[in-house]
């Protein structure tokens, strides 16, 4: 197999190779039972056995409380923008929502078709350069729920410490689940696609607290329906099997590690490198604030768009792959996700030393 490149990309993202090798292997062979993963049923003994140990890791490393119902369930995270509010909302009620960035608002825009929406606070006319403190905003009193995105992948933001309010919180982890502990205490639901930290794309894991179950009108189509899925433990319809497979993977890879707590440390490591290294430099500017940035996505400029062009170009071909930041903020972006390895970001250091030696 040829040498493997350094995947920056921010979607779908780096996974463990031993992850990948495993898979490999069983999707012709499982188990050694002469059938490959992905053409077994979902409902034989031996898929079960997956999703269960499955929902168990993801119940151990992230102390998942009992009271919450664990889904396996597809569409991506772009569904849950309409389920959140389909279930949570209707006539007469209100969401409360953080517009940090562009997830936050394809959210907002999806409340806003089954109920009122209070923008509590958006940081827009700065490009989403950062995320609020909690004294830059005020919850109204009759939100059922405040919502947030912890991680902003485009402009490489994340809430350091997550927001405080009377009401439950609901929040959209896509890009950051699995790279920290944190206390499900506060939150009634929380969702993650699969694609940019957990596995494969195909799957969207959703938590939500038993009791949110039977929020949801009664004309909600059965497929929208949260207790849907729950009652039927995510086997209402064919789940993403292999998906739902690799993030069982995943998670027995991020076990053997030491966990939540040992993955924070390997992330801020990593990502101090990068951030270390743009500080140092005149020729890099970073996207985020400083108190605001992300451990997942590293954001920054060069002086020209031409020169961000020519950056990428050589990057890539070195090895270093993904690295063209997205079209709203331009410049370049390191996406560093758990798997990423720290050899990759040694890498791009020295080329970003070597590049701006060459070219400030």
């Amino acid at each position: 197999m040829p040498e493997r490149i350094f995947n920056f990309s921010a979607g779908p993202g780096v996974l463990p190779v031993e992850v990948l090798e495993q898979a490999a292997k069983d999707i012709v062979n499982f188990n050694n039972k002469g059938i490959g993963l992905i053409e077994m049923s979902h409902r034989s003994k031996d898929f079960i056995a997956v999703a269960d140990e499955t929902e168990a890791l993801l119940r151990e490393l992230l102390g998942v409380p009992k009271n919450f119902k664990v889904l396996f369930l597809q569409g991506g995270a772009s569904l849950q923008f309409a389920m959140v509010p389909m279930n949570l909302l209707g006539p007469g009620k209100k969401g409360a929502y953080l517009n940090t960035g562009v997830w936050a608002k394809k959210a907002i825009k999806e409340a806003k078709l089954f109920g009122e929406v209070q923008v509590a606070y958006t940081s827009e006319a700065s490009n989403f350069n950062h995320v609020p403190a909690q004294s830059d905003y005020k919850v109204d009193d009759d939100a059922e729920y405040l919502y947030f995105v912890s991680n902003n992948t485009i402009y490489g933001t994340q809430f350091q410490a997550f927001p405080a309010a009377k009401q439950m919180l609901i929040c959209d982890m896509s890009s950051d689940i699995l790279s920290r502990p944190f206390d499900f205490s506060p939150f009634g639901l929380v969702f993650a696609g699969a694609q940019k930290n957990m596995g494969p794309a195909g799957c969207t894991v959703v938590f939500i607290r038993e009791d949110l179950l039977d929020r949801s009108p009664a004309n909600l189509a059965t497929m929208l329906k949260y207790k849907t899925h729950a009652d039927a433990d995510s086997m209402f319809n064919t789940p993403p099997t292999f998906a739902i497979y690799v993030i069982g993977l995943v998670l027995k890879w991020l076990k053997k590690l030491g966990g939540l707590e040992a993955m924070a440390k390997l992330n801020r490591d990593k990502a101090d490198l990068l951030y270390q290294t743009i500080d140092a430099s005149s020729f890099y500017r970073g996207h985020a604030q400083v108190g605001s940035r992300s451990t997942m996505n590293i954001t920054f400029n060069l002086p020209t768009p031409e020169l961000e062009a020519q950056f990428v170009k050589e990057a890539t071909a070195q090895g270093l792959d993904g690295l063209k930041g997205h079209r709203s903020v331009g410049g370049c972006r390191a996406s560093i996700y758990n798997a990423f390895p720290r050899q990759g970001v040694e890498k791009l250091v020295a080329f970003m030393q070597e590049f701006e030696r060459r070219n400030s």
